[in-house]
């Protein structure tokens, strides 16, 4: 598929997706919001591919909303307002339960809904030198919509900080409440989404799919309450040709089938 603001290319098992509006710091609008719920759908059945990661192109990885599309927004309805809110949720949940572990490789900024991004992202690498902020209260809205997810990645207690505060943070502060892993220089930071990559590749694909399911699904019930299903999945997991192949080669002392040499 063809997108006018996203950048796609696929190398080897490794999805690359990158937000293309540098002019205006990778910023959301209508488009943008259809095209990325697009490319996100369209990776639950991705032949051959393992890996996806989401980039920005220019200076910064998002910078939130459009200045047009925001000015456009004042003139909606209420109505128009929560099918256009309605829209960018879908995104992010669309997102959020791709089958492939996402890698964010973040720069520059990640504000308001690209912060929002950051959330959804399994595994998140920043240049040391970004700035964040869950900046919507400085413009008399909120982060209604990316709130279930950034609440995932930080907790309640972050988020009565900076979402209230609508107050911008440091890589530091992103990595210490958990929404970035790893906040690297600059020139580092391709090395370390590569790291991140050969890694996620030495893993069973279909166990990585299912453990990424199974945390969405287990998150925050008591373990008595998930007993069964934990137990279950790794009954079916371990019968599973993958799993009966995971655990000959380890006895076996071969490399499993799934490994990906480059």
């Amino acid at each position: 598929m063809n997108y006018r603001y996203l950048q796609c290319r696929r190398e080897g098992a490794v999805e690359h997706v990158t937000l293309n509006r540098p002019d205006v710091r990778n910023a959301f609008n209508e488009e943008v919001i259809a095209e990325l719920t697009a490319w996100a759908r369209s990776m639950r059945d991705a032949s051959g591919a393992r890996v996806a990661v989401l980039s920005g192109a220019g200076s910064t990885f998002c910078a939130g909303a459009d200045i047009q599309w925001m000015s456009r927004m004042i003139e909606y309805s209420h109505e128009e307002n929560v099918r256009d809110a309605t829209a960018m949720a879908e995104m992010f949940d669309a997102l959020n339960t791709i089958p492939l572990p996402l890698i964010g490789r973040v720069h520059g900024a990640a504000l308001g809904g690209g912060a929002g991004l950051v959330a959804i992202c399994d595994i998140v690498v920043c240049d040391d030198r970004t700035v964040f902020g869950f900046t919507e209260t400085k413009l008399g809205i909120l982060p209604a919509v990316i709130s279930p997810f950034a609440l995932a990645k930080i907790g309640p207690s972050a988020a009565r900080e900076w979402f209230l505060t609508g107050a911008r943070f440091d890589a530091a502060q992103a990595r210490a409440m958990g929404l970035v892993h790893a906040s690297v220089p600059a020139d580092g930071l391709d090395a370390r989404v590569q790291a991140y990559v050969t890694e996620l590749l030495s893993a069973a694909p279909g166990a990585v799919a299912r453990a990424k399911a199974l945390i969405a699904e287990i998150a925050g019930k008591a373990p008595a309450d998930v007993r069964a299903l934990t137990s279950e999945t790794i009954a079916a997991q371990r019968v599973s040709p993958e799993g009966q192949d995971g655990l000959r080669a380890f006895l076996e002392k071969r490399k499993p089938s799934w490994i990906v040499e480059r």
